[in-house]
């Protein structure tokens, strides 16, 4: 037994002493595989082993035993061999190596190579710990996790370096899931750090889980920052469709988008003509969207700055109770002046903000609640207003912890500044009071030539605008038709004209008041009498009384046809009566005509009573032609007088002179 075991050692440490000789002289072969080294079962791989002087044979092992050997006079092109698999599996998995062969000597082994086969484990998940964006320079911890339990999560980094990093998997309890934390770093800013991990059994180390998504490290280089933009607006409302645009440098290759309150990133390889941008288009914009924004872009020379924040904000995501929005004292204001805009809501909210629809003004306050109206509200004060602020505002309501999800809007609100340029004219030509159903048509005219005209009602929200048309007189005008009118027609209206380059509103017209004649509106019918007479003379004094035996407030006296505005006078308590005396002095004759008067209370003031009966005042001039008729005839009378006289002074003259010379003689 001794003397065999000398003999086998002998040999052994003969052969021992050979092989190396044998193999030392032939360089190692490279062992490369297709496409990847991590692949899912049923992919068609394809092991190539590679060499330099021109082999015989080769050889594939696995696990350190041979599994396929090709000859050469199968292989093309020379210099190198395939060994493929058309459909691997999970026995496929394992360490391989290749060695080649001349006819006289054989190669030693290729470095080890690891097949790895995923199969449909759970998938892990894949996160940063705080954000993906890191320095140049810095680490940044991600962290892998299953919720089924494995012994070991691998992290691994595209790219040529094929980095890779294992953890032995822990439980979290508050989780209840299996994780692994891994550092990455230093990150360096000349490639991109696209990271995915993969979990797997103790006894299988070559079997993995599916691979996680992938979690895109984001480089604060140092190349210029690109910019950000989102269409339509950076306010949108929720479920409607947007973009984010990115645009960089000219040889940027691919842009990210980051929302700081997520963990993960979106990147984008197609780039859009012209000026190289990046588009992110999101179909239906949800709660999860809204956030703060940056982008970076990445090319060959590296990585950008970030761009500055783009601040997306949901709205509608709050239906409780409508928002409102009122302008005190008036949606017209003069500028220079003040205005508060008073936001309300039923529903708590912590912040109320305004905006105007052009995003130049905004403004956010605290909500205080009132508990005499049981609702939350707003004040807004601007001033001094400038032109600028005309436009139109919105209010939103949203909560302190969530600052980018916002309520349903309120109704617009528009807000008209007026300025100093001359003012234009507001006539209606139906007159100033009217019956329902009657159309109502005001217009608006200038002789300055403006482009555009308002209409607002005093006290209203709505602000009617119009563009200009010219008259063959060379007036601009706009006719607002107010349609049929009803109760709420009637009012204080104004106008006002503007140019199309200009924001600033011309100064306010005169006002026009629109009275409503509703029958019943108040049950009573005034009485309408004249003092001293139906018909007096010019430039007397003549009074018309509207009184009644019901109480009234005020009474209203209007002139049949007339273009001015009608007349109002508080009324006053006589004799258990409410009356109201409308003094006339100096008349002339364009008073005269048909009057009526009409009652109205404070709080209605626009709707007016039945009318009175009509009572006709009658302005005469005869009067004052008789007294010069009669002035004429005594004059003429007087001078015939003095004629008469003139003639018989001088007769008596004559007879005087005449009986003188006789006497003498």
């Amino acid at each position: 037994m001794s003397c065999t075991f000398t003999a086998r050692l002998c040999l052994g440490l003969t052969l021992s002493l050979w092989i190396p000789v044998l193999t030392g002289s032939l360089p190692k072969p490279i062992l490369r595989v297709q496409p990847d080294s991590v692949v899912s079962r049923w992919t068609k791989v394809t092991f190539l082993c590679e060499e330099t002087i021109g082999a015989n044979e080769y050889r594939l092992y696995k696990d350190g035993k041979l599994y396929k050997t090709v000859t050469k006079n199968k292989q093309k092109p020379a210099n190198k061999a395939e060994f493929s698999f058309s459909n691997v599996d999970l026995s496929n998995a394992g360490q391989y190596e290749c060695s080649y062969s001349t006819q006289y000597k054989s190669s030693g082994y290729s470095d080890l190579l690891e097949l790895v086969v995923t199969e449909d484990y759970w998938t892990p998940s894949l996160s940063a710990q705080a954000s993906p964006v890191v320095t140049s320079g810095g680490y940044v911890t991600l962290q892998c996790e299953s919720s089924q339990s494995y012994h070991r999560f691998i992290l691994t980094v595209e790219g040529p370096q094929n980095l890779i990093w294992r953890q032995d998997s822990q439980y979290n309890y508050s989780t209840r899931k299996y994780h692994a934390l891994f550092s990455v770093g230093p990150v360096t800013p000349n490639q991109r750090w696209i990271c995915r991990c993969y979990s797997y059994d103790r006894n299988r180390p070559y079997v993995w889980s599916p691979p996680s998504e992938s979690v895109e490290l984001l480089v604060s280089g140092n190349l210029q920052k690109p910019t950000i933009k989102a269409e339509p607006s950076s306010v949108i409302t929720s479920e409607r469709a947007m973009t984010i645009w990115c645009q960089g440098n000219l040889d940027a290759e691919v842009y990210f988008l980051h929302n700081e309150k997520s963990q993960k990133t979106e990147s984008t390889q197609t780039l859009q003509q012209p000026g190289n941008k990046g588009k992110f288009f999101i179909p239906s914009v949800t709660q999860q969207h809204a956030g703060q924004y940056r982008c970076y872009c990445y090319s060959s020379a590296g990585w950008s700055e970030p761009s500055d924040t783009l601040e997306l904000v949901v709205t509608g995501i709050y239906e409780h109770y409508e928002l409102r929005l009122s302008a005190l004292p008036s949606t017209v204001v003069t500028a220079g002046g003040n205005m508060t805009l008073h936001c309300a809501s039923h529903s708590h909210y912590d912040k109320f903000i305004l905006m105007k629809e052009d995003k130049k003004f905004t403004n956010s306050l605290d909500t205080v609640y009132i508990s005499s109206s049981r609702q939350y509200q707003a004040l807004f004060i601007i001033g001094p207003t400038t032109p600028t602020h005309t436009g139109t505002f919105r209010c939103y309501g949203y909560y302190k912890n969530a600052p980018q999800l916002w309520s349903v809007p309120s109704d617009l609100q528009q807000i008209l500044i007026s300025g100093l340029s001359k003012k234009p004219s507001l006539l209606t030509h139906q007159g100033h009071i009217l019956d329902p159903g009657m159309t109502l048509t005001l217009q608006c005219f200038s002789d300055i030539n403006y482009d555009r005209f308002a209409l607002h009602k005093v006290g209203g929200a709505d602000i009617m605008q119009h563009s200009s048309q010219q008259t063959d007189t060379g007036f601009s005008m706009a006719n607002f038709t107010l349609g049929y009118v009803s109760s709420s027609t009637g009012g204080q209206y104004r106008c006002y004209g503007a140019h199309n380059l200009s924001s600033e509103w011309s100064a306010s017209s005169d006002p026009v008041d629109v009275l409503i004649l509703i029958p019943g509106q108040l049950p009573i019918t005034p009485s309408l009498l004249v003092k001293p007479n139906h018909t007096v003379h010019s430039g007397e004094t003549v009074s018309l009384l509207c009184w009644s035996m019901d109480p009234v407030e005020t009474f209203i006296l209007s002139k049949e046809g007339s273009a001015q505005q009608p007349l109002r006078l508080k009324s006053k308590s006589h004799d258990q009566q409410s009356q109201a005396e409308f003094s006339m002095s100096a008349v002339t004759s364009h008073l005269s005509g048909t009057y009526r008067c009409y009652g109205a209370q404070d709080s209605s003031f626009y709707l007016l009573s039945s009318a009175s009966s009509p009572v006709e005042l009658t302005v005469s001039a005869t009067e004052n032609q008789d007294h010069t008729t009669e002035n004429l005839i005594r004059m003429g009378m007087a001078v015939v007088v003095l004629i008469v006289l003139s003639i018989l002074a001088t007769e008596a003259w004559r007879s005087h002179r005449q009986t003188h010379p006789a006497a003498g003689n």
